[in-house]
């Protein structure tokens, strides 16, 4: 999964990338498996690595991160939906 060439991705995916991998292999994972861990998750949120030029790109979904802040926000009573 971690494989090919990361040139498509944008230097913000690539720190999320790094942020994930790193939390990933605090948690126990081996090194591989913690790079394809973070990709698997970019490409989870932004439709895999953005490439340059008008209108290439997909809307960016964040519909997990979000789901799991309004879970966040409903176990401790915050914000209505």
């Amino acid at each position: 999964m971690a494989q090919g060439s990361k040139r498509s991705y944008t230097s913000k995916q690539r720190r999320q990338a790094r942020h994930i991998e790193d939390s990933a292999k605090k948690s126990g994972k081996s090194s591989k498996r913690a790079k394809q861990i973070a990709y698997a998750t970019v490409n989870k949120q932004d439709g895999g690595g953005k490439k340059s030029g008008s209108g290439r790109g997909k809307k960016r979904s964040t519909a997990s991160s979000r789901k799991g802040g309004r879970a966040a926000a409903k176990k401790r009573g915050g914000r209505k939906s």
